[in-house]
């Protein structure tokens, strides 16, 4: 029996059109927020990394809180609290440029609580999926939300390019203000029941946290999906602080021209939505998480080398083959987290993910800022290559490189946190303790836990070694080079 589409699902498509809507205005104020402060505030680099970093810092402040007040109130309501919020400081831009007040203390202060409403949407986003289309559905529902950001990121940037040459940037952010009203509008009308703990249920804000923080610490590849990640956004970060400046003050393009080079760019996302189904059967689930990105991620060396006149093509064609793989890769890995993590759970390791892959990027606007003002942006560049190559190492050396398909969905009822008390710990890194020096707890975890999987070999140090048809036995798991964040 052939399974319905997705969009005969009332709640799905509800949900499906509000992101549309919200999608393509946010297109068009990623490109107006840094152009207001490049052009009509004249800002240095460092000024617009310290506006990249704005922009993400409400990760590192409130990412793991967050989780845990995702778990515990209705996720709908914060979805359209955190839309009504962005549409208020959103409008705030155009209405202080018109009176000659704008200023880039009050971008800083836009940005940062723009990111804050963020932070508590995609922890609240990437939680209700599952309750809203069911488990088994959600390498398909993921797949179709790509399509919409992709295509958004197709038509936006040549939408917004233009309307900031003809309107001017802070009038262009008006667009983006009203998306949010009408994404929160539409995510208002959805009436899926959820599963809201009772207050007598709940432990202690510290508590919960230090709970998310074990589940996604005691899963080995987890963690070195947590790594690669943040690898990646670091990059991403530092890409956000120069990237403007060099198109525009080293390769010379104007508003205009930068808004058809971000839509080529973008058909590249498009395509990888695309291919995520069928890549998925003939590759694997799981397989597909890592070899998306070894093979893609070389071609970000094209970046840096963009000159005006036929070489603006090698800014195209290198970011465009990267954002096919950053797609797969997002859709294969918060499909993976998605599936193993009791419903419980959803927020907090949500949260944790979110904290650790983008509470670097921050630090890498500021890292991209000073190494912009000391040595340049396409010096920044090739600084912003060589992480994102070396963000592919960890997924590659992991054990999904064993694994075909992502593994069997999870019962919802099953274990959490609370029931893997017992065992001896052993000190083992969050990501790894050259990185962060910060030891953390492991817990043994039981075969037939859902965090692990079947069987124990795939999350050992060994291989587990090929089937007898040649394939893997088991299979387990954040945005453009630097935007392979998790999504």
């Amino acid at each position: 029996m052939t399974t319905p589409s997705l969009f005969r699902h009332r709640n799905f498509s509800l949900l499906f059109g509000a992101d549309t809507i919200s999608q393509v205005g946010t297109q068009v104020s990623n490109l107006a927020l840094p152009l207001v402060a490049v052009l009509a505030l004249h800002a240095s680099e460092f000024e617009t990394g310290l506006l990249a970093a704005a922009q993400t810092a409400a990760f590192l402040l409130v990412g793991l809180p967050a989780g845990v007040w995702v778990d515990r109130m209705p996720r709908r309501r914060i979805l359209v609290s955190a839309d009504l919020v962005r549409a208020v400081l959103l409008a705030s831009v155009p209405l202080a440029w018109w009176f000659g007040g704008l200023s880039l203390l009050q971008l800083y202060v836009v940005a940062l609580g723009s990111g804050l409403a963020t932070v508590f949407f995609d922890v609240a986003y990437q939680s209700y999926l599952p309750s809203l289309v069911g488990r088994d559905r959600l390498m398909d529902g993921n797949a179709k939300l790509e399509i919409v950001r992709n295509s958004a990121q197709i038509a936006g940037p040549a939408v917004g390019g233009g309307l900031i040459q003809l309107l001017t940037a802070p009038i262009a952010v008006v667009l983006d203000a009203v998306s949010f009203l009408g994404s929160a509008l539409m995510l208002g009308r959805i009436d899926a029941t959820e599963q809201v703990p009772d207050r007598s249920e709940r432990r202690g804000l510290l508590k919960e946290i230090g709970e998310g923080l074990r589940y996604v610490a005691s899963h080995r590849i987890l963690r070195l999906i947590a790594a690669s990640t943040a690898l990646a956004n670091f990059a991403n970060g530092m890409m956000a602080a120069v990237e403007m400046i060099f198109l525009t003050r080293v390769v010379g393009l104007s508003p205009g021209a930068i808004g058809v080079l971000f839509s080529v760019v973008s058909v590249g996302g498009l395509t990888g939505a695309a291919l995520v189904g069928p890549m998925s059967r003939r590759v694997g689930s799981a397989r597909i998480i890592w070899l998306s990105i070894m093979v893609t991620t070389p071609f970000t060396a094209l970046v840096p080398l963009t000159e005006p006149g036929w070489r603006i093509s090698l800014f195209a064609i290198g970011a465009f083959v990267q954002s096919i793989g950053v797609v797969l890769y997002n859709v294969g890995q918060v499909t993976f987290r998605q599936s193993v993590t009791p419903e419980r759970m959803l927020g907090r390791m949500n949260a944790t993910m979110r904290f650790l892959v983008w509470g670097t990027l921050p630090l890498g606007g500021l890292a991209g800022g000073l190494l912009g003002e000391q040595f340049g942006a396409r010096a920044t560049l090739w600084v912003v290559v060589g992480i994102t190559v070396l963000a592919v190492v960890p997924p590659v050396l992991s054990p999904l490189r064993t694994m075909r398909d992502l593994p069997p969905v999870p019962d919802p009822d099953g274990p959490g946190m609370e029931d893997q008390a017992a065992g001896e710990a052993a000190e083992v890194p969050l990501i790894g303790e050259a990185a962060t020096g910060i030891p953390v707890t492991e817990r043994p975890v039981p075969a037939d836990d859902p965090a692990s999987g079947p069987a124990p070999d795939p999350v050992s140090d060994g291989d587990p070694g090929p089937a007898p048809d040649g394939t893997s036995t088991r299979d387990d798991t954040g945005p453009r080079p630097g935007s392979a964040g998790d999504s």
